[in-house]
């Protein structure tokens, strides 16, 4: 069974959490802006973020309004893209890439005391912090660590040791591809205790996936979770359009490659969170279904995960035709 979100609002990019004992859902929030699709991204011209709800799955979901708009965040200048959420004492914490008034990402932080907002924005996105779609992970020591990164659009490639080249620089493609980041969030949840650092992706021989491998290797999305005592992180291939997985022993890696856990959906993009709930685990993603098929109007859907003895997981197929 596959669900829908909601039907209101385009939405995409979906991190699913529980929170107070409710499903929350923390995603992009499309609209039609006008402007011409390219391979940078352009027309994901995103300017705000709503908080969705449920307490059962398939129940009713309530939109807790609007969460956070750029117009509110001091140093932003366009593309609010895929934001994460995390809760720590009493507080908690929305993360966000957007573009500077420069056209760079950096990550934001917004705050708030409940989970549906309104959250509101700190002054200067995260020092140290670059690219896009932050994950921010819980382990069960209290420890939390942001995942981040994406290429083409998300401009990974233009950044080489924590410094901002100005210029796309990929490796070749039999060199090892471009790999997420990782750094341990800091005790106040809105700094990085650490520099950031590679999550590196290795196959089963123990080589890095290298940069030609476009089945395999990271473009975006990163996500992880821990099951069984296994760390698992699940991101997408972008231009092969899968979610795959790979598991480690830590929050650091490196994680060797599993396979897929999501073929391709109706849209170019692909991008998911995977979260345990009432005994469960679900698969969050989106397509463009109700759009019929535009590719920068998409919707959110949620449909159960399910592992195998040996820890893997099978592989789910949820393509649909459009729904227009």
């Amino acid at each position: 069974m596959v669900y829908t979100l909601t039907s209101e609002l385009y939405t995409a990019d979906p991190s699913a959490h529980v929170f107070e004992g409710k499903l929350y859902v923390y995603p992009s929030h499309d609209f039609e802006s006008g402007i011409p699709e390219d391979d940078l991204g352009s027309h994901f011209n995103m300017e705000d973020y709503h908080v969705f709800s449920m307490d059962s799955v398939g129940g009713e979901v309530t939109d807790h309004g609007l969460a956070l708009h750029i117009d509110d965040v001091p140093w932003a200048g366009r593309q609010m893209w895929a934001p994460d959420a995390a809760k720590k004492g009493d507080q908690y914490f929305l993360y966000f890439p957007v573009k500077d008034k420069d056209d760079v990402f950096h990550i934001g932080v917004a705050k708030s005391n409940t989970p549906g907002g309104p959250f509101e924005a700190m002054a200067e996105p995260i020092e140290g912090s670059f690219s896009m779609d932050p994950a921010v992970f819980e382990d069960t020591d209290g420890a939390y660590y942001m995942y981040f990164g994406g290429i083409w659009g998300g401009q990974l490639q233009q950044w080489e040791q924590g410094e901002y080249l100005g210029a796309d620089k990929y490796p070749a493609d039999d060199e090892p591809a471009l790999m997420p980041k990782i750094a341990k969030m800091g005790d106040d949840m809105v700094s990085f205790s650490e520099e950031p650092k590679d999550v590196v992706i290795l196959d089963r021989n123990g080589e890095p996936i290298l940069a030609g491998d476009n089945d395999r290797r990271f473009f975006e999305a990163a996500w992880v979770h821990r099951y069984n005592g296994k760390y698992y992180l699940s991101y997408s291939t972008g231009d092969t359009h899968n979610i795959v997985y790979a598991i480690a022993d830590n929050p650091y890696g490196p994680f060797t490659y599993q396979g897929v856990i999501l073929d391709p959906v109706l849209g170019w993009t692909n991008h998911h969170s995977i979260v345990e709930y009432q005994g469960k685990w679900w698969l969050f993603f989106h397509d463009s279904s109700m759009s019929g098929g535009k590719t920068h109007l998409r919707s959110v859907k949620m449909t159960e995960l399910t592992y195998n003895p040996d820890g893997s997981i099978q592989r789910i197929n949820a393509l649909v035709a459009n729904e227009n």
